[in-house]
C-alpha cells in the first residue's frame, strides 16, 4: 500500500468514527420520557409544544392533535416562526437520529429543556393527543 492510500484510509476511518460518535453521543439538555408520564410534563411546564420533524407528508398522513410540523431540514431556518427557547419541546420523531439532530438544531439556539417519547410516539399517539399543549404562534 502507498503512503497516500493509508493517509487516506486513516482520514475516513477517523471521521466515520467521529460521525458514529456524534450520532451515538447523548443531546444535552433533551430527557426521554414515557408517553404516560408527558401528561403530568405537560401539567408542570408552563409552555410545552410539540415538535414534530418528520417531512410534511408524513405529517400530513397521521400527526397528533396540537404538534407543530417543521421538518428536520428546515428546523434551523424557521424555528423561530413558532418556538421560543423559554419553552419546553416535546421533539416527535419517527427515529433515534431525528430526534437527535432535531435537539442538537435546538440547543443550539439555547433551548434547554428539550423531551422526547421513548419508543413509537404515533403508537401512543392517543395518550399525546390528549395533552394540553401551546400551538404554533400562541401565546
Amino acid at each position: 500500500m502507498s503512503m497516500m492510500f493509508r493517509i487516506l484510509l486513516s482520514i475516513l476511518i477517523v471521521f466515520s468514527i467521529v460521525r458514529f460518535l456524534r450520532y451515538a453521543w447523548p443531546v444535552r439538555s433533551l430527557s426521554y420520557v414515557e408517553a404516560r408520564d408527558v401528561h403530568e410534563l405537560a401539567d408542570q411546564t408552563l409552555a410545552m409544544k410539540m415538535l414534530d420533524v418528520r417531512d410534511a407528508v408524513d405529517y400530513e398522513k397521521d400527526s397528533i392533535r396540537g404538534s407543530i410540523n417543521i421538518s428536520l431540514g428546515r428546523l434551523a431556518y424557521v424555528w423561530q416562526h413558532c418556538l421560543s427557547s423559554d419553552d419546553s419541546v416535546l421533539i416527535l420523531a419517527d427515529s433515534y437520529y431525528k430526534r437527535n439532530k432535531a435537539a442538537r438544531i435546538l440547543y443550539k439556539q439555547g433551548f434547554r429543556k428539550l423531551y422526547a417519547v421513548n419508543g413509537d410516539f404515533l403508537g401512543n399517539k392517543r395518550t399525546l393527543s390528549d395533552i394540553s399543549v401551546k400551538g404554533c404562534c400562541e401565546g
